[in-house]
């Protein structure tokens, strides 16, 4: 590139002063100098360069700067606009950052380069979503999606507002040299840059974008119902500033401070709520619309009343949101009136804190008009939906020096830009041009899950951007991202551990721990089969109907049993007991009395026991070692007493526990005043003694009473002698109102006692 001198005067179109005049206005003379300088860094090599619309580069850039002194951009935005559309010959993706040999960098400092970058980044991105097929984005909200990743490619606001502005020029260009607009162009403008014009509160881009594409989309329509507008656009503009001003006299002479402000509605949205609410052109009252925003409620009505005593109201088109609002919680006056002439407007009526809810809040204009019927009762808590917010604010500051002064972040300092940077999620894409979300940090690994679980459990390896990366790299939004995968196999151990990196989507994770819980789950049925099978070999029973033996032994299936003995849940002998009957009869009597049989339960859940926080207090304090005593196991509210240990700490009795009496005389020195603290959701164990007659299915309907009333059982110690069952339930409650509740749900069975042991 060759040296600028200073001193050159822009004179040939499309950069000249007139140009320059445009495009500059606004700026201070630093400011008119940068874009100078830019317009003479790029006029000749744009000269020859084209868009690939057909459109000549050049001019096309100096539009976009003209398009973006009129939304109030600042210099660098300019200057960048004409910058950005000059050929990169370096790989997409190999300067992540402002570089300091850069040229751009040397020649118009690192804010522009920046926005340079940007741009060109989400030019990048624009090519490979736009080879996606159609049918890549069945089943899936593809363009919401893309809406936000441009928004995340987007590290500063105005890269998003130079791409709007891109767009914006190039319908123009089509419409005013007839070329035809390709449909898949017109499509995306309205599937992807209007709603993010709009969401963005960016109005005089978005009505002319949706009326160009439009335009080209459906140009039967367009002309129809341009053909119905009794008025030229100009006209109904004109009709609506003389309307604004009567009506901001009228306001001023009723001494009610207010800000009035309309326009005309454009064709697409005619044809839209025509559409919509299945009215013809005839039906419309809201063709041209006014908004009065005021100081209080008060004022809201006083200038409704002016209204009407200045035009006539039309029947049936009043609603009065704000003393009945909206679900969403939007609040405004909606009123129809005709002028002498008999053209109708529409005019809103609302408080400065209403009109901040409406386009900030979740009733936001955006939400109420993209979501159809449900009338805007969408969630608007995401991080996404924060950063729409915050850049509307953004944008109005842009345009209201005052809240700048009150110390606003503006689009471009570092505290705007420090924002940005909190994004919660990621979007990168398939090889097939795919929006992918994700959660920020996520790795390939994160990537394969979210396509497929299969695809997870193979991944071996990862391409990003088409080079080879590890497997833990941190991926970063707009990235084009494909998977190597083995043929079969599966995750690897090490992508749980967290202080390797592998893993940073909590969904991923959950299906590598599912993985390989279906694998032990597996190895268990086999261990477990294996000794079941030995113990039948033994006892001669080959032959046996394992579903029919799980279900005896009052379980629900085969694998069960298997599962429970492999984890010696459930001993053999069981199956001894039940076909042999020794249990019962020839041990008997060899033997003298059958020793208790235990069963023992897993618990999904920690109690006290397994924690050691049993959120008992010592003399006031929480922090000393306690342990709750298996003789008497208590649990709140009991009253409690305590007695030290040696090397275990206090242990906690009840008080009526006869083990504590006897150690209380042998050692009186040792006892210490407890109390129950803050136990939380603690699970305590509690052992229930249960005496009832011997019968079929006892322990099954005394287990059925405990599940109804959701209550845990983690171990059963049963003995039968005489004919009578004696059973001592181990049960995890939280407090002694579930333990009353089941002990009088027990004591309801025919022939139990029930009691706390």
């Amino acid at each position: 590139m060759s040296t600028i001198s200073s001193d050159e005067t822009l004179d040939t179109p499309p950069f000249d002063a007139a140009w320059l005049e445009q495009a500059g206005a606004g700026l201070d003379d630093d400011g008119l100098a940068l874009l100078h300088k830019a317009a003479l860094w790029v006029r000749e090599p744009l000269a020859s360069l084209y868009a690939t619309t057909g459109e000549p580069l050049a001019s096309h850039s100096a539009q976009v700067a003209c398009i973006l002194a009129g939304m109030g951009g600042d210099a660098q935005t300019r200057a960048s606009a004409l910058l950005a559309v000059l050929p990169d010959d370096a790989p997409p993706g190999a300067q992540t950052g402002p570089s300091r040999n850069h040229p751009l960098r040397k020649r118009f400092g690192a804010d522009v380069l920046a926005l340079v970058q940007g741009t060109r980044a989400l030019l990048h991105l624009g090519r490979l979503a736009g080879q996606a097929a159609p049918a890549d984005d069945a089943g899936t909200d593809q363009k919401e999606m893309r809406r936000k990743m441009l928004l995340a490619m987007a590290a500063d606001l105005r890269i998003v507002l130079m791409r709007l502005a891109s767009r914006l020029q190039s319908l123009r260009w089509y419409a005013a040299t007839r070329t035809p607009c390709p449909r898949a162009f017109a499509r995306e403008t309205m599937e992807l840059y209007t709603p993010l014009a709009n969401r963005l509160g960016i109005w005089q881009l978005k009505w002319e974008m949706e009326d160009l594409a439009f335009r080209f989309l459906e140009p039967d329509i367009y002309k129809s119902i341009a053909r119905q507008l009794e008025e030229k656009r100009v006209e109904r503009e004109s009709a609506i500033t003389a309307m604004v001003e009567q009506l901001r006299g009228a306001l001023s002479e009723a001494h009610i401070a207010a800000q009035v402000s309309g326009r005309p509605k454009h064709i697409f949205s005619i044809w839209n709520k025509m559409r919509n609410k299945n009215l013809s052109f005839g039906q419309l009252h809201d063709l041209r619309a006014l908004r009065v925003i005021v100081e209080d409620e008060r004022a809201c009505y006083s200038a409704l009343a002016l209204v009407h005593s200045l035009w006539t109201p039309v029947s049936d088109e009043f609603d009065d949101y704000i003393s009945r609002p909206k679900p969403n919680g939007y609040r405004s006056l909606h009123t129809v009136v005709a002028d002498g002439r008999g053209r109708s407007f529409e005019i809103q009526i609302r408080t400065r804190e209403m009109h901040e809810f409406a386009e900030y809040g979740m009733a936001a204009h955006w939400r109420y008009k993209e979501s159809g019927p449900r009338g805007g009762q969408v969630a608007a808590a995401g991080a996404y939906d924060q950063k729409i917010a915050w850049m509307r604010q953004l944008l109005a500051w842009d345009h209201d020096p005052g809240a700048q002064a009150d110390g606003a972040a503006t689009p471009g300092t570092p505290a705007a830009r420090s924002g940005r940077r909190q994004d919660e999620r990621i979007y990168v894409l398939t090889p097939q041009a795919r929006v992918i979300e994700l959660p920020a940090g996520a790795t390939p690994v994160d990537f394969a899950y979210h396509l497929h679980t299969d695809l997870g459990h193979r991944c071996r390896g990862a391409r990003v951007d088409g080079q080879m990366v590890p497997l833990q790299t941190r991926l970063r939004t707009g990235q084009t991202v494909e998977i190597t995968a083995a043929k079969s196999g599966g995750p690897s151990r090490d992508w749980l551990n967290p202080q390797l990196g592998f893993l940073a989507s909590p969904r991923a994770r959950s299906k590598v721990r599912a993985w390989f819980n279906a694998i032990e789950l597996q190895q268990r049925i086999a261990q477990g089969q294996t000794l079941v099978e030995k113990e039948l070999q033994r006892l001669g029973k080959t032959a046996i109907n394992m579903e029919q033996l799980a279900q005896q032994l009052d379980f629900a299936r085969a694998d069960d049993l298997y599962v429970a003995v492999a984890k010696e849940e459930f001993s053999l002998r069981q199956i001894d007991y039940l076909l042999t009957g020794r249990g019962k009869a020839g041990e008997a009597a060899d033997a003298g009395p059958p020793q208790p049989e235990a069963r023992v339960y897993a618990s999904g859940t920690e109690n006290v026991v397994r924690t050691g926080r049993s959120g008992v207090l010592v003399v006031g304090v929480d922090a000393l070692l306690t342990q709750l005593a298996r003789c008497c196991r208590p649990a709140p509210p009991d009253p409690i007493v305590g007695f030290v240990t040696r090397g275990r700490g206090v242990s906690i009795h009840r008080h009526d526990c006869s083990s504590y009496a006897a150690l209380a005389a042998r050692h009186p020195e040792r006892l210490i005043d407890v109390d129950w603290g803050d136990t939380g959701d603690a699970l305590y164990p509690v052992d229930i003694a249960i005496h009832a007659p011997d019968r079929a299915n006892l322990l099954r309907d005394l287990s059925e009473v405990l599940a109804r009333l959701r209550i845990r059982v983690v171990g059963v110690n049963t003995h039968s002698r005489r004919s009578l069952a004696h059973m001592v339930f181990t049960i995890e409650v939280n407090n002694g109102e579930q333990i009353a509740r089941a002990l009088t749900a027990l004591n309801e069975l025919a022939g139990v006692t029930a009691s706390r042991q």
